[in-house]
């Protein structure tokens, strides 16, 4: 398992392939009902490092309210 982080981790075109699947399965898990699969999304989201973007934009706009 942990060969198997470390490929992941190494190679970046696969980290952001498989985050664009699991976004796709839970969009999709969320479109329908007999699928409870949807948090696979944020799953995919995760890899893909939307949560860094975020904050990081976050931290941007705080600091350039405090400096008016």
């Amino acid at each position: 398992m942990q060969q198997l982080k470390e490929y992941i981790h190494n190679n970046p075109k696969i980290k952001k392939v498989v985050g664009v699947i699991l976004i796709l399965v839970g969009l999709t898990a969320l479109v329908t009902p007999l699928t409870p699969g949807a948090w696979l999304a944020l799953i995919g989201l995760e890899l893909l490092g939307v949560r860094i973007l975020f904050s990081d934009k976050l931290k941007f706009w705080k600091r350039k309210r405090e400096n008016k």
